[in-house]
């Protein structure tokens, strides 16, 4: 026995007559109540039934709040003088505890907590460990129902349904949760299992509890659902920055209340990795976030440099490649926290609340990118080995996704670079036509494409045009289109039409696929071209196509049409020949050549999207350049998924006023009336200081007609931004330039051609040859 609890005087009848201050803190009735009321009442059994003699036993007496206690009870008779029983005096003592059995023993020492409730959700036992998990002794819970010891009360309601159903039902119910617990500052989760307790008649007499702390297990699900994720969320674009901010959107607030990611300048640009320094490391902040208000965020901005001690968490991270956890009373650490709160202009945010930190290196294939930071300030726990495990995984397929994008970035830079070296900057100053062009690189992860154009001058004042699409994306694709752009050049000064040009090059992709090692296919098969050449004397338009869209044609009276011919299969496919269109064109009519990524796309439709070119062509625009921006907009879509290369021509013409021609006779007596002809046009056009070049030139060339060529032999004079003379006749032999010994009589006519013009050449026609040369009308 402990002490006493509790005493009452009862009369024969069973009246209380006497009432202590413990019989009031048991029962809840104060003496004035108690006092001339019935003992049973008040004590929940009748204690005056053992006749005269004194007595001592257990009692079960209910509690004031309703739950029954077990007391030791003793009576001792009141007697009168006859020794009959006037009352009884009765004493209440906590009940000793019974020896434990050892069944006893095993429910007090699980390792789980264990808990046996009534139907009504009122305790009747707990082990040690229930009670440590409620934060106070068995004997303050026993006999109260559960709803009335907890303060949560979602998970009070939610406890509370489970008893009640099992209960109810009969049926054992198993499931998780993920709470907190009053004595234990730290978020648990909580695997529980109840089961009914069945009298001898089979009826439920009570709920058994067992809840099991498998924290640990769903700690680790949940790291691994999060890295699970990160596969999913992480690196979705190939942006660095983009990549750093999801890193940070996955692990605030599940991981972290303050997520930093913070790379070395480098990996921002195009430099080669230098090694991670000894002493001071500088950290470009690429993004950031918080959980909460009030995080510490702005000690460091977007876009800033912070420079980390040699002994900083994130510097130790970065030199020893692991992840570094810091816990609040750590000198190093706290001097790290310290030292940003000079910075912040709120105060001192990191010292408020932060009191745990993991710094993860970024590494990827052997490099240092930078650093992870992760602050807990309302979380309640600290980092933990198993944490920092975690964070060395996810870091490490971040780091993955971030140096991805690094390299993309740095492939499309060196691709866009050697694209814009390759094609024309500046397009040569020639009259057959004016010209606008716009060439637009993928925004995709794909990378620049092999898109490209040209504008080509050819002679008789004749201008090429040429647009191509090679296969692929990245420098592969930028490469084949720079030896596509310059051997369109090398045929084009050979003067081909354009389906033999087309042939040519067919011929050159094949040979290229020959040569390559292993039988793997070059990125030129599959590339597409077209080739246009105008003519501003005769306004004729030749072109063919190899598996490229068919150009859009803007006449000068509005009406906009796609030219029709029948595009040949796409370079290095062969199987069919090239076909070649010819138009004549009004002087002003706009030629539109263009890559297909400016009308095809997964979701368009190919003829709408023509129709909107057609329509496009036709609106109202100020230059050349304010119509291919007016195209762009109207036809482009928002994110084109390739790239995109537009060629506007504007077609003149030149009139018979700049133009002279005369047919030669064959015979060599005609010379010297031919030459007196061109002199006396060039008087015309008033360009008499060409005179005695031309002169020479004339002589020259008709003299070799004459004597090597066929008839018909025609002369003719281009007036141009140069001067041009043209000798035609109907031999398809051509001549070729050589150097004459000291003692040869002839084979000096076309060096002094060469030496005395500005340039030269022959081309095939379609009844013989051409031979042609330039000289420049610009003042020496």
């Amino acid at each position: 026995m402990d002490h006493v609890v509790a005493a009452a005087v009862i009369d024969a009848r069973g009246i209380v007559t006497g009432w202590s201050e413990g019989a009031r803190l048991l029962t809840g009735h104060p003496a004035e109540e108690a006092v001339g009321r019935a003992a049973a009442g008040l004590l929940a059994e009748d204690l005056t039934s053992a006749g005269g003699q004194a007595w001592s036993r257990p009692v079960v007496v209910r509690h004031r709040d309703g739950h029954p206690v077990t007391l030791a009870v003793t009576a001792c008779p009141l007697l009168g003088t006859g020794g009959e029983a006037l009352g009884w005096t009765l004493t209440a003592e906590r009940a000793a505890a019974p020896e434990p059995t050892l069944a006893g023993r095993a429910f007090q020492q699980a390792s789980m907590s264990m808990s046996v409730f009534d139907p009504g959700q009122r305790y009747l036992r707990l082990n040690e460990v229930a009670c440590k998990v409620m934060g106070v002794t068995e004997d303050v819970l026993l006999g109260r129902r559960f709803p009335d010891t907890v303060e949560e009360a979602d998970h009070s309601e939610g406890f509370n349904w489970h008893l009640r159903q099992v209960a109810e039902t009969g049926r054992p119910l198993r499931y998780e949760s993920h709470t907190g617990a009053p004595s234990l500052n730290r978020e648990h989760a909580w695997t529980t299992e109840m089961w009914p307790v069945r009298d001898a008649s089979g009826e439920v007499a009570g709920v058994a509890l067992a809840a099991f702390d498998s924290s640990d297990q769903y700690w680790a699900r949940r790291r691994l659902a999060m890295l699970n994720e990160a596969a999913a969320s992480i690196g979705t674009t190939l942006d660095v920055v983009r990549t750093a901010e999801e890193v940070v959107e996955l692990l605030v607030p599940r991981f972290a209340d303050f997520v930093s990611v913070d790379l070395l300048d480098w990996v921002l640009g195009a430099d080669e990795p230098p090694p991670v320094p000894e002493g001071e490391i500088v950290l470009r902040r690429v993004a950031h976030g918080s959980g909460r208000e009030g995080t510490p965020e702005a000690a460091v901005r977007l876009g800033g440099t912070d420079t980390h001690p040699p002994l900083s968490p994130p510097a130790r991270a970065l030199r020893q490649g692991r992840a570094i956890r810091s816990q609040a009373g750590e000198p190093d650490f706290m001097r790290w926290l310290a030292e940003r709160d000079t910075r912040s202009p709120e105060g001192s945010p990191y010292r408020r609340g932060v009191h745990s930190m993991i710094s993860v290196p970024l590494r990827a294939r052997g490099t240092t990118l930078g650093v992870l930071v992760g602050v807990r300030i309302a979380h309640p726990d600290d980092y933990e080995a198993d944490d920092a495990v975690f964070a060395e995984e996810l870091a490490s397929r971040a780091a993955v996704c971030i140096d991805n994008a690094r390299r993309f970035a740095r492939e499309r830079t060196t691709a866009l670079a050697l694209q814009h070296s390759l094609l024309p900057r500046g397009l040569p100053g020639q009259a057959a036509v004016e010209v606008a062009h716009r060439y637009l690189p993928s925004g995709s992860t794909a990378g620049i494409g092999g898109d490209w154009f040209d504008v080509i001058p050819l002679s008789g004042s004749r201008v090429a045009l040429v647009v191509g699409d090679v296969v692929g994306h990245g420098i592969a694709s930028s490469a084949t289109m720079g030896r596509l752009c310059m051997a369109v050049r090398t045929l084009a000064d050979v003067d081909l039409p354009p389906d033999e040009l087309l042939t040519h090059l067919d011929d050159l992709v094949t040979h290229l696929a020959g040569y390559q090692e292993g039988g793997d296919e070059v990125a030129e098969l599959g590339a597409t071209c077209l080739y246009a050449v105008y003519d501003p004397v005769s306004r004729h338009l030749a072109l063919a196509a190899a598996g490229h869209p068919a150009p859009a044609l803007l006449l000068p009276d509005g009406r906009a049409e796609l030219v029709r011919m029948a595009p040949g299969p796409p370079l290095g496919v062969g199987g069919l020949p090239f076909e070649a269109v010819e138009l004549e064109l009004p002087e002003g009519a706009v030629v539109a050549l263009y890559t297909d990524g400016l009308i095809e796309d997964r979701d368009r439709d190919v003829d709408r999207a023509t129709g909107e070119l057609c329509s496009a062509l036709g609106a109202p625009a100020d230059t050349l350049d304010a119509l291919c921006d007016t195209v762009l907009k109207a036809v482009l879509p928002e994110e084109p998924g390739d790239d995109v290369a537009l060629l506007l021509a504007r077609t003149r013409a030149l009139g018979a006023d700049r133009v002279a021609t005369w047919d030669v006779d064959p015979d060599p007596a005609r010379v010297a009336a031919t030459r007196q002809a061109a002199t006396e046009q060039l008087a015309a056009w008033g360009l008499e200081e060409t005179a005695f070049v031309t002169e020479l030139v004339v002589s020259e060339l008709v003299t070799n007609a004459i004597r090597y060529g066929e008839p018909p032999i025609r002369l003719r004079l281009i007036r141009d931004r140069s001067l041009i003379c043209e000798v035609s006749d109907g031999s398809s032999t051509s001549p070729h330039l050589r150097r004459a010994h000291a003692f040869d009589e002839g084979g000096r006519g076309l060096l002094l051609v060469a030496q005395l013009t500005q340039r030269w050449g022959s081309r095939q026609t379609d009844r013989g040859k051409t031979i042609w040369a330039e000289q420049s009308l610009e003042p020496q």
